[in-house]
């Protein structure tokens, strides 16, 4: 089943700096078999449900043995089974309703 996910990984009892453990997961999600987009507050994953969620654990190890004690981390997620639909469509759709109402 293919999924679309936003993922926001947070290490906690690290500090304020979060970049050098988002540039980790990014590392891991980039060699995984999934299409990714990084946005200022986490990462938009598309993929096969158990690749996608097989990176999240990665990440997860990752950002452990980097020495985060806690991670906190969200995730929306979404599936559909009456069309496949990627993240482009999604955006696709909006900016053509938008360029609609110009």
């Amino acid at each position: 089943m293919k999924v679309v996910m936003d993922l926001c990984i947070i290490p906690i009892g690290v500090g304020v700096s979060l970049s050098d453990y988002i540039a980790a997961c990014q590392k891991v999600l980039a060699a995984a078999p999934v299409d990714t987009h990084l946005h200022a507050y986490g990462t938009n994953i598309e993929g096969e449900w158990d690749d996608v969620m097989a990176a999240v654990k990665i990440c997860h190890e990752t950002v452990h043995a980097l020495g985060a004690p806690r991670i906190t981390t969200t995730i929306k997620l979404g599936t559909r089974t009456d069309r496949e639909q990627t993240m482009a469509d999604k955006i696709a759709s909006v900016e053509e309703k938008l360029e609609g109402n110009q």
